[in-house]
């Protein structure tokens, strides 16, 4: 029964809204507000409770008092009879509706808030992070957003949590102990506004400087877990220069600029501390002084002095906890806010309000009059025009930073062109969904990247919903079942089932290259991208390779780039970049002939070190 209550209140809120993430606002109230609107009417429950259970506390207080009265004047006799409805209410009030009250307020809190409302704020900020730029991520470590993401959805329901809950719960419960003290005595109430007003002040010199730490902390621990996970996830790079002492360094310099956050926070605590027992204390004494006075010159009852006695007990508890809470809420406000600063960032590559998916019946591309830079200073890619027509095979060529990635990134849409068009089948690719434009391109980069989890899921990603069957058989065509089928991890997960590790660490560059070009095999998009596709393997293992992507390239448009001009020599046109420029473009032969730019490539590699090892060969 009490399971089924819990799952209840926990069920409540959906915790994984699924409309669409949009860019939250950049100022406190409103970022708190954006990840709010699902969960603002248990917020409102739980406000309202918390304002009745402080009303029902001080009426307690009020009732203590009165019996306090009722033993010192009243007779004896019959006074069970005279008072029996008011004890018995006041029984079934501290006993039934408070408990019932508090019990209904922790479940709403507990169950329903505190898990969920968390949870939507990730939820939310992550598939809103997903749509970042790439640009984004190479300008952020990967850990530091992570950080501040988790950080940021504790810090707003911190926030929300405690303004409505310590502020209102707070005010509502001074407000009705002034009122209960003046009832009793108007001069008992004047030490409790001087405590207040002292508080005010306490208060108004301390939370600011602790908000003012915080948020410099928020951002010296996203910058240290930075560091430390960017670290963890270049191990291998680590290792291979001998660099742990380094790393260590490189750590202990964020870690010392948190701790410089923390030093000061602390002092701070400190001097609230004392502050708040001073003023506790002396809140006590003066009470007592004005209590004992007032009950002499009889003009206070004892009533009053047993009422003002408990309640400057209570208030002294409440003082700190009150105190801490804000000092809390701050440090959420300055981690919110650092959340925030990262989160609320705009999008740098958009889909239109009216984006259509793209259908690829041919695979014809066009570049017409492309210009692109990364940053302001000078051009990328520089008025290109390029028509390659449907199953076109082309090979992408120039020296290192001739703009040859950057042709395939701007086909992939991973950042906007700065004029032009680029098109597919005559859609401009700015005008389709980002989605269906990356569902019909496949990827094979010289840098393979594989995911924490099964060669499985690996090969997977290219088609989600594909069948053990047709997994298999792609990893068959990338020359990598034999090898995987031998595959265990520390768990003892064998074969498809076993792990590869953080960015695929745990296999080879040639295994982890197989896998991605499986992924490729299986996703079988009309449009083919090749960087450097099989430069991570072995020279057997790349002439099996090469054999199946030539299958794989049938009927596909292809773009391809390699160092090695000799894996990309039969392509059906090769296009030569300079400078972001096209400067030469035709077949192999034709363009040897030219004895420009790619005709000096090629012999300095089939001349250089190809020849080289010919001549080597010739004499043994």
């Amino acid at each position: 029964m009490l399971n089924r209550v819990l799952n209840w209140f926990e069920q409540l809120i959906d915790p994984f809204p699924p409309e669409e993430p949009t860019r939250p606002p950049s100022t406190l109230f409103a970022f708190c507000w954006h990840y709010s609107k699902g969960i603002w009417p248990y917020l409102a429950v739980v406000t309202v409770l918390g304002i009745c259970i402080a009303l029902l506390e001080i009426t307690i207080f009020g009732f203590v008092g009165s019996i306090v009265e009722w033993l010192s004047n009243a007779e004896r006799e019959n006074f069970l009879q005279r008072e029996a409805a008011t004890l018995w209410t006041m029984a079934f009030v501290v006993i039934i509706v408070v408990p019932v009250l508090a019990a209904v307020w922790a479940l709403i809190m507990h169950q329903t808030i505190f898990g969920n409302y968390p949870m939507i704020i990730r939820w939310q900020a992550h598939r809103y992070m997903l749509g970042q730029s790439m640009q984004f991520y190479q300008d952020e470590f990967a850990g530091r957003v992570a950080t501040k993401v988790m950080q940021a959805a504790l810090g707003v329901r911190e926030t929300v949590v405690k303004i409505l809950d310590v502020f209102v719960y707070v005010t509502v419960y001074f407000i009705g102990a002034l009122v209960l003290v003046a009832a009793f005595d108007p001069w008992l109430m004047l030490p409790f506004i001087v405590w207040v007003a002292l508080y005010a002040t306490a208060c108004w010199w301390f939370l600011p400087r602790m908000a003012k730490i915080s948020r410099r902390q928020a951002d010296a621990r996203s910058l240290m877990t930075g560091r430390v996970v960017d670290s963890y996830t270049n191990i291998s790079t680590v290792k291979l220069f001998a660099h742990a002492g380094r790393e260590i360094a490189y750590a202990r310099e964020s870690m010392e600029g948190f701790l410089k956050t923390v030093h000061p926070q602390m002092r701070l605590s400190t001097g609230m501390h004392v502050t708040l027992d001073l003023l506790n204390h002396g809140l006590l004494v003066s009470v007592g002084v004005i209590a004992i006075w007032q009950w002499l010159n009889g003009a206070a009852t004892v009533a009053a002095v047993a009422v003002a006695a408990a309640l400057v007990t209570r208030i002294s508890g409440m003082s700190h906890w009150i105190m801490w809470e804000l000092a809390g809420l701050f440090e959420n406000i300055g981690m919110a806010i650092d959340g925030m600063n990262t989160i609320g960032q705009d999008r740098k590559v958009l889909d239109k309000a009216d984006a259509k998916t793209l259908d690829v019946p041919q695979g014809r591309v066009v570049f017409t009059g492309v210009n692109f830079r990364y940053d302001k200073h000078g051009k990328v890619i520089s008025n290109l025009n390029l028509d390659i027509e449907p199953g076109e095979k082309i090979g992408i060529v120039g020296r290192s930073g001739a703009g040859k990635t950057t042709l395939t990134n701007i086909l992939l849409r991973l950042y906007d062109i700065d004029g032009g068009a680029v098109t597919i089948d005559g859609q401009n690719i700015a005008d389709v969904t980002q989605e269906s434009l990356r569902s019909k391109i496949a990827v094979v980069t010289q840098d393979t990247s594989l995911l924490h989890r099964s060669v499985r899921d690996n090969i997977a990603y290219g088609r989600p919903d594909a069948t053990e069957e047709a997994i298999i058989a792609a990893a068959k065509k990338a020359n990598a079942h034999d090898f995987i089928i031998g595959l265990e991890d520390a768990e003892g997960r064998k074969g498809y089932d076993a792990q590869v590790g953080e960015r695929g660490v745990k296999l080879s560059g040639g295994q982890r290259q197989r896998i991605a070009i499986a992924r490729v095999f299986l996703k079988d998009s009309p449009i083919l991208v090749l960087d450097e596709a099989t430069s991570a393997l072995d020279s057997e293992v790349e002439a099996v390779i090469q054999e199946q992507l030539f299958n794989l390239m049938e009927g596909k448009t292809v773009l391809a780039i390699a160092h090695r001009l000799s894996t990309i020599a039969s392509m059906d046109r090769l296009i030569v970049l300079e400078g972001g420029e096209l400067v030469e473009q035709g077949t192999h032969d034709e363009l040897v002939e030219t004895g420009e730019l790619y005709a000096s490539l090629w012999a300095r590699q089939s001349g250089g070190f190809i020849g080289g090892i010919e001549k080597a060969e010739a004499a043994e």
